[in-house]
């Protein structure tokens, strides 16, 4: 992939042709924006796990639309060519597909990102068609749903029985026909997302999801070793929480101790 060029839906839609792996990562502002884009990134999801890794939320459910065009608006000013997709949050699609569309209107005029992300499978199917038709790019996901999460209970892996793999590749298949342009398979088995990777035509983003998936994703934070804690599925490349807490911890050190200012 040229990273010189922009990244479209069509450039991601090649890269799956030629069997090319692609990258995203999330994104909240300009500064991780920049920083993911020249280490490689190809894609920045402004995911509304902004609520819980920047905003102090212990779920994604409070984050508002207002939430994700603030950074989402900070992203897009912070990338060169990187293609920036933005989290719809919950409460601002479900109702109707003209909900939906006029959320990602909203997110589209006031950000200038390429595409936004919503939550759910088959009963999703008719709204991602409706943005679709409208000339909007949709990203699908399912699998574990954060915004379900007083749903199911927990942030645990689906797919596990027969009846969630059999429901999960129909969602599959549901928003790939609808239309999507990618497709977010989150914490599932990873025999099952290589089976539904071979059963759509559209781009399918691993995590926790195995090594079939035509791209992975992890959160900022969970990569670089900011978060407190990490899932299972997503290691930290480094520990940058610790270098942080340790340069503070001796700029304290030398201002209690008339060190600093020199």
């Amino acid at each position: 992939m040229n990273a010189l060029k922009p990244v479209t839906a069509a450039t991601l839609l090649r890269a799956r042709q030629c069997d090319e792996k692609t990258v995203w990562l999330t994104a909240y502002d300009a500064v991780s924006a920049s920083i993911a884009e020249a280490a490689g990134a190809e894609v920045l999801l402004v995911g509304d796990s902004i609520g819980m890794v920047c905003l102090g939320f212990d779920s994604t459910l409070p984050v508002t639309l207002d939430h994700m065009i603030h950074h989402t608006a900070a992203v897009v000013r912070g990338r060169k060519h990187a293609w920036v997709v933005c989290d719809l949050p919950f409460g601002t699609y479900q109702q109707s597909p003209e909900q939906a569309f006029a959320s990602s209107v909203r997110v589209l005029q006031e950000t200038g990102c390429d595409a936004v992300k919503i939550e759910g499978g088959e009963h999703m199917a008719a709204t991602i068609r409706f943005l679709a038709e409208r000339g909007i790019a949709v990203v699908a996901h399912i699998g574990l749903t954060p915004q379900s999460v007083k749903k199911f209970g927990s942030y645990g892996k689906r797919g596990k029985d027969y009846a969630e793999r059999t429901q999960l590749l129909k969602d599959a298949e549901a928003v790939s026909s609808a239309g999507a342009v990618s497709l977010v398979l989150e914490n599932i088995p990873a025999d099952l997302a290589a089976e539904i990777t071979g059963a759509v035509d559209i781009p399918t983003v691993g995590i926790g999801a195995g090594i079939s998936c035509n791209a992975q994703v992890l959160v900022w934070n969970d990569l670089l070793g900011i978060s407190e804690s990490n899932p299972p599925f997503a290691p930290a490349y480094a520990r940058v929480r610790d270098i942080m807490t340790n340069a503070i911890s001796r700029w304290v050190a030398d201002v209690k101790s008339g060190r600093f200012p020199e």
